[in-house]
């Protein structure tokens, strides 16, 4: 492998490392989305929710103003309750029964699901590249490129299916939360598609055969023949 060719996929690499970055803190942190009900008055306690691939965590605080316009809970007093529970097909417990209402069991099973794989492919992606700059291993970089492609795929599913799943959460007529908003782990999840999607187009444009720019230049460089 050149030096040309190794500095370009190092430096790819290192971009696309920011999207496993990204896709891992996306996967185990609990800020997809967050939920609130609709307040009417002042003085009167609201209960928020953020939940993630593997938790959900509500907040009971105290309200002392109410903005008509704004997503959350107002001007609040310190946190009454804050609790934050895993979904019920990991764990059970006494709040088996609330999560069974306000969660999309489906749902949930698969983006999580799907982000595991995901985070498999990454590694396999990684484990390759890092092959590919052994000379006689460079053929892992093709391998490589798709696995960060197929990664990237799975995280835009999973964000897809949480998306799913917050609008259909909120449809429901059992649920006491009426708005959302996704939050920063939602954002995180989408950059590390967009980076991990296009590193890997990059990595396998990379491991296309080098094409001379003069058509001539292969005719000039065959040797003679001898008679």
């Amino acid at each position: 492998m050149d030096e040309g060719k190794s500095g370009k996929i190092k430096f790819t690499f290192c971009i696309v490392t920011v999207g496993i970055i990204l896709a891992v803190v996306a996967v185990s942190t609990d800020y997809w989305a967050v939920l609130s009900p609709r307040l009417e008055s002042r003085n009167s306690t609201c209960e928020e929710a953020h939940f993630g691939l593997w938790r959900l965590c509500t907040r009971s605080s105290f309200v002392f103003t109410v903005d008509p316009g704004s997503q959350g809970c107002g001007t609040t007093d310190f946190p009454e309750e804050y609790n934050c529970s895993y979904f019920k097909h990991f764990t059970s417990g006494e709040n088996a029964e609330f999560f069974q209402v306000t969660t999309q069991k489906e749902y949930s099973i698969s983006a999580a699901a799907i982000a595991i794989i995901s985070v498999g492919f990454m590694v396999l992606g990684t484990i390759c590249v890092l092959l590919s700059f052994n000379k006689r291993l460079d053929y892992f970089l093709k391998p490589a490129g798709m696995f960060f492609i197929f990664s990237g795929l799975c995280i835009i599913i999973s964000v897809e299916v949480m998306r799913q799943s917050v609008k259909r959460m909120i449809d429901s007529e059992e649920t006491i939360w009426i708005q959302y908003h996704y939050s920063w782990s939602f954002a995180c999840a989408s950059a590390a598609f967009v980076i991990l999607f296009i590193g890997g187009i990059v990595l396998l444009l990379i491991s296309l055969p080098r094409m001379p720019q003069n058509p001539w230049e292969t005719c000039m460089d065959a040797p003679p023949d001898h008679q």
